[in-house]
């Protein structure tokens, strides 16, 4: 293999090597308040998907639907 082929998988393996290191988190703790903005909510409207979800663990609360206990009946 020649000089100058040597060198330069040297150099791409050197530039490989530095791409996999990270010394700093992504995401900064003061950045990630843009995180908590509502606007970044994949939910349109909080307060329905919320009373849709009681409604279904009611419904389902005999399988276990999003985590609480119920007997399936709704009243709680």
């Amino acid at each position: 293999m020649p000089r100058p082929a040597i060198r330069l998988v040297i150099l791409a393996a050197a530039l490989a090597a530095a791409g996999c290191t990270s010394v700093e988190p992504w995401v900064k703790p003061y950045e990630r308040q843009n995180f908590a903005d509502p606007i970044m909510a994949s939910d349109r409207n909080p307060v329905s998907t919320s009373y849709l979800n009681h409604v279904f663990e009611a419904r389902e609360g005999a399988r276990g639907a999003l985590g609480s206990h119920g007997g399936g009946c709704g009243c709680n």
